[in-house]
């Protein structure tokens, strides 16, 4: 299979570069520290400022997400980019900090609330349908900004009420423009330099961000003097949560870093997925009819609900398989604190431990085929290693919000497909890039036809 039967994919590198070269092209595109080895090996070791192990291995995953997951904190370099806006909530919290979070966290989540709250994805879906099909004849359609505006309106909705949220525009730029300068690789960082020291990409946003925690506050506190609505949202969920084992309950402070965590990671994960997807089903239109045709017989001209989704299993795969070959979280990193192997590499306190989970998922040891795109993949989930594929992360500290994520893909996806048919335009290919998660860079343009 050629190139030109491959949906795209940046060229990793195939021969040794310095530390600065290295850090200059990842400043714009952090797939560069990746090298092409990685889809080939287990594991890649070497030095680069310190001792780093590049790890490709399901069953060394394992061991570093899950089995000895505390001897593997995030590392300091992640941390130093999500905790000026994040502050110390589930995502950046570590130890037992983090513990007892997700403790309380967890009920918040449950099958139950998630379909309490599908209604919701349902009517984002309608207004996507309305929005695109205003826009259809006037020509191509960035589907990337308009899945990040679905996805957003979606997690602000049932994150909280119209009457006691956060501004939209406010919540939207400051999150946007944060991750977009915070995400970019820092020579501070890689340095392990402390958070006092000014990173020239964090300071422009600061301000917003700023804004961004009042208006949190305030709407924290406009939440818990209401009364409770017949289907709580999820803040009103978080802040009834509270620790099973010691009865603890999240201050203001921790609630804010954590309604601020359900934003960024809510709508972020999800427009991506969806934008991929867009792009994959135009790429072969195949797979574009065949999940058309699942979503005609199932939704018969409704909009989709939460009921449809186990209806729809061809449309989930697709977005299973756009996660596999641009996965939203394209890149995680670990520190290790005590000594360990992992296969043949002995692994020391202070070890860099890299996990490309965009290697991983085009590793071809684990993988056949694994640049073409074939959401077949996944007809059979238990055939699949659990630690080959990581879109949501593994282990404890897997997303909370991950089948609230695949609901509202699944809905939004066979809605929009069963109304729209999706074409490439010529020469507006999207790029992976991968700042703080893996965006298309340029957009998703693409043309729209009315069904």
């Amino acid at each position: 299979m050629t190139q030109d039967h491959l949906p795209v994919r940046v060229p990793l590198a195939r021969e040794r570069r310095g530390f600065l070269h290295v850090l200059a092209q990842a400043r714009r595109n952090a797939l560069a520290i990746i090298p092409e080895i990685a889809t080939q090996q287990p594991i890649v070791s070497g030095k680069m400022v310190r001792r780093f192990h590049m790890v490709m291995d399901p069953e060394s995953l394992r061991n570093i997400l899950k089995d000895r997951a505390d001897d593997y904190p995030k590392s300091p370099e992640a941390l130093n980019i999500l905790r000026p806006a994040l502050g110390s909530g589930l995502f950046s919290a570590i130890g037992e900090h983090w513990r007892w979070q997700r403790r309380a966290a967890a009920p918040v989540f449950t099958r139950r609330n998630v379909e309490q709250l599908t209604p919701v994805m349902t009517e984002a879906a309608q207004a996507a349908v309305t929005r695109l099909g205003a826009q259809a004849a006037d020509g191509p359609v960035d589907m990337a900004a308009e899945m990040l505006r679905t996805a957003f309106e979606v997690i602000a909705a049932v994150t909280f009420s119209h009457k006691t949220g956060i501004p939209r525009d406010l919540a939207h730029r400051a999150i946007e423009n944060y991750l977009t300068g915070a995400g970019r690789v820092s020579l501070f960082d890689f340095l392990g330099l402390p958070d006092w020291v000014p990173r020239p990409d964090r300071l422009v946003p600061a301000s917003e961000l700023r804004r961004l925690k009042r208006a949190a506050d305030d709407a924290i506190d406009a939440h818990a003097a209401r009364a409770l609505d017949e289907v709580p949202d999820l803040l009103d969920l978080l802040i009834d949560a509270q620790d099973p084992e010691t009865g603890r309950r999240m201050t203001t402070p921790e609630l804010r870093d954590n309604l601020l965590t359900m934003l960024v990671a809510g709508h972020e994960t999800t427009a991506l997925a969806l934008s991929w997807s867009f792009y994959l089903c135009a790429f072969d239109t195949d797979v574009q009819e065949r999940a058309r045709a699942e979503a005609h017989e199932v939704l018969n001209g409704r909009i989709a609900t939460g009921d449809d989704v186990v209806n729809l299993p061809y449309t989930r795969q697709i977005v299973e398989e756009a996660m596999r070959l641009y996965p939203p979280a394209g890149f995680l990193s670990r520190t290790a604190t005590a000594p360990d192997m992992l296969q043949d590499r002995e692994v020391l306190p202070g070890d860099t431990i890299m996990l490309p989970i965009y290697a991983l998922h085009r590793n071809r040891l684990w993988w056949t085929d694994p640049d073409r795109f074939d959401p077949d993949r996944f007809e059979d989930p238990r055939a699949i290693d659990p630690f080959a594929y990581l879109p949501f992360g593994g282990g404890p500290r897997i997303c909370l919000g991950m089948s609230f994520a695949m609901q509202e893909t699944v809905i939004v996806l066979s809605t929009l497909l069963s109304r729209f048919r999706f074409t490439p335009v010529p020469g507006r290919v999207p790029e992976p890039v991968l700042i703080l998660s893996l965006r298309p860079g340029g957009g998703v343009w693409l043309n729209l036809e009315p069904i």
